[in-house]
């Protein structure tokens, strides 16, 4: 007779215990050594993982990636667990209960029929609860995640004004403010010293946040368009890359008008 293939929680619960093994005195140096702090990047980094092999359509690499994220959050409430502070158990409790009362249109008796009118009730039951957080006072911005990617940061700012009418009418009114940004920095170009450079850094913030503004009115993520530009050069500069390879050129030999030429050509050959 076949051998009973472990369940979820089962499966989950070893987990958790080989991750408390490995952080025992009898366990690896390097991974009773680790801090909250020294491996907050591994969960950015993995948590990006996680977008390439979505990306990449690979579900064999997605499936992979998400398992190196979740032992990212095993890990973390392993340490705070050794400290008393909380632990999975907190964690999974935590996010039941969050789910449960974020969507009362399905556990509740709220309704939402369309996915703007679930947005709108999500958005009003968080400002609640920092309303009631006590180091947060109810403010809009409270509780940001500042450590996210800064187009990130920025939409979501955005949105939070939006949410009390602090917004601009529509993405063309947003554009207006994006050609005043463009004259502002292009008026400091060419001007030197490290008083212009500071303004120069604030004006080009002032051009990158606007453009954001622009992306959100469209339902447009703007993260997601710059990622799919660089993305698309270095295919183009591969292709520079390429040519020069075969012709025997050593790339920092080519002039700019020879790049150009072959990169209008990858341009010009895509979606073919």
């Amino acid at each position: 007779m076949a051998s009973k293939s472990p369940s979820v929680g089962e499966l989950f619960e070893e987990i958790v215990k080989l991750v408390a093994k490995l952080r025992s005195a009898d366990g690896c140096p390097w991974d009773r050594e680790q801090t909250h702090e020294s491996i907050k990047r591994c969960a950015i980094e993995e948590a990006y993982e996680v977008v390439s092999a979505i990306e990449s359509g690979d579900m064999e690499k997605l499936r992979e990636e998400l398992g190196d994220l979740l032992l990212q959050v095993v890990f973390h409430a392993q340490m705070a667990s050794e400290k008393g502070q909380f632990d999975i158990q907190d964690v999974i409790e935590g996010l039941r209960s969050k789910l449960i009362s974020r969507h009362p249109h399905v556990f509740g008796d709220a309704h939402a029929e369309t996915a703007e009118q679930v947005l709108a009730q999500w958005h009003a039951i968080k400002q609640a609860e920092r309303s009631h957080a006590d180091d947060a006072s109810g403010t809009l911005m409270a509780d940001l995640p500042l450590a996210m990617p800064a187009l990130m940061l920025a939409e979501e700012v955005q949105r939070r004004a939006s949410h009390v009418g602090f917004d601009w009418g529509s993405a063309k009114d947003a554009f207006i403010k994006v050609r005043e940004e463009v004259e502002e920095l292009s008026d400091l170009l060419g001007q030197c010293g490290d008083a212009v450079l500071s303004k120069l850094k604030e004006e080009l913030g002032d051009l990158l946040f606007s453009i954001v503004n622009v992306a959100r009115l469209l339902k447009l993520d703007a993260e997601d368009a710059l990622r799919c530009t660089v993305h698309k050069f270095i295919k183009r500069f591969g292709e520079i890359e390429k040519r020069a390879k075969e012709l025997g050129i050593d790339l920092s030999q080519m002039s700019l008008q020879e790049m150009d030429a072959i990169w209008d050509e990858a341009k010009s050959t895509e979606g073919r």
